[in-house]
């Protein structure tokens, strides 16, 4: 009961000394908020990120992946970072491998049909008999692919290219350019991918593939190797490593996508970028905590002065500026949340990014801020070593 007492009596100190001056608490608390939605903000993005990095590999038909050592992600493509269709083919020999398939990926130019400008496009090169996706859509088309210089054109690339997916669906037929080879729009998918690296995506045949990029079928971008029903991963990844000691690296698909998302965090400077962004919320956030805390202690001196020579203790004053940032945290981090919330549903809705508030977000940014505020506070406390009674009576 007297330690209940004892918090009662000191909450009403620290919350009339924060509300006594409003316009500063108003202002403190609008700083806070923008700190905090300003780490949300950099958090979501980062998330998104890495969410839409793996998004083509999560669809990819494989349970092993083959790729070229010296490939760092799955957009790092060309003729050098490639190996060669032989792998494939010796793979076969492993006992438990049902089949494997080779997938090309590369870039190339996209005319708009509508307006005079070219964009870079992500295409994807397949065997038809050979699906290299779990897309219906895509599956469903295959045929179409063996026709030269049909592709199938994916509906949630950005709005630049045209609009294809409209007017394909209005029955119109469309053909455009691609690396100044005329190319026709032979369906549509939905697969979309990292929207920092592929802003729209191509998939057609393998050899329509060779046609547009000049690049030889020998030349394998990545190895798509499924296995038998009852086949044990880990055993036919260690046979078929053994088998493959040089010239490519093996991966389970779960690797493969974790090896991506490592890439974009550790290897791009993307990742560190809302790192970056976060921390420099984070300084905000506290550079305007302890300039308030400061000038309510620097205001309040005789008063912290008074409360010593009444018999308080200078821990017990500690404890007063400490629940002030407690109060600021809490406070600032509501309309913070509330605006996070808005904001993440406004880039879904126009930029297309899967910005979503997590519980483990929403859980972190929380007790950042309050760290945040503790560390201002922590800083703004130096001044009551100045609240001595004999000095300022």
């Amino acid at each position: 009961m007297g330690k209940y007492k004892f918090i009662m009596q000191k909450v009403p100190v620290s919350w009339l000394q924060l509300t006594h001056n409003k316009a500063r608490f108003i202002v403190a608390l609008a700083g806070i908020a923008f700190a905090t939605l300003l780490m949300f903000m950099q958090l979501g993005f980062q998330g998104a990120l890495y969410k839409t990095a793996v998004d083509i590999h999560q669809n990819m038909r494989a349970d092993l992946i083959l790729i070229d050592p010296r490939a760092e992600n799955l957009y790092d493509v060309g003729l050098y970072r490639t190996f060669t269709k032989r792998y494939l083919t010796k793979s076969l020999e492993v006992d438990g491998i049902e089949t494997a398939y080779p997938l090309y990926v590369g870039f190339g130019h996209w005319k708009n049909p509508v307006e005079p400008r070219n964009r870079q496009i992500l295409i994807f090169g397949c065997n038809p008999e050979k699906p290299c996706f779990n897309l219906p859509e895509v599956n469903q088309n295959l045929n179409k692919l063996k026709y030269d210089d049909v592709v199938l054109f994916d509906r949630l690339s950005k709005p630049v290219f045209g609009p294809i997916a409209t007017e394909f669906k209005q029955g119109k037929n469309i053909a455009t350019e691609v690396n100044d080879r005329k190319i026709k729009i032979g369906g549509l998918f939905s697969l979309g991918g990292s929207i920092f690296s592929a802003d729209g995506i191509l998939i057609t045949s393998d050899l329509n593939f060779s046609r547009l990029l000049q690049r030889p079928l020998e030349k394998v971008s990545v190895g798509l190797v499924k296995l038998k029903p009852n086949a044990n991963i880990q055993k036919v990844l260690k046979n078929l490593t053994a088998k493959l000691p040089n010239g490519v690296k093996i991966l389970t698909l779960e690797s493969y996508m974790t090896r991506e998302k490592d890439y974009w965090r550790q290897g791009s400077p993307i990742g560190s970028i809302f790192t970056i962004g976060t921390v420099m919320g984070f300084i905000v956030g506290s550079v305007i905590v302890y300039q308030v805390l400061y000038s309510e202690v620097s205001d309040h001196l005789a008063e912290y002065a008074t409360l010593k020579a009444i018999g308080y203790s200078h821990k017990y004053l500690l404890k007063v500026v400490f629940q002030e940032s407690l109060f600021l945290s809490v406070l600032g981090y509501i309309p913070g949340f509330a605006f996070s919330v808005l904001l993440y549903d406004l880039v879904v809705r126009i930029v297309r990014l899967p910005t979503e508030m997590e519980f483990v977000r929403a859980v972190f940014v929380l007790c950042l801020t309050i760290l945040m505020c503790f560390i201002a506070g922590a800083f703004a406390v130096q001044k009551l070593q100045e609240a001595d009674p004999a000095d300022i009576f």
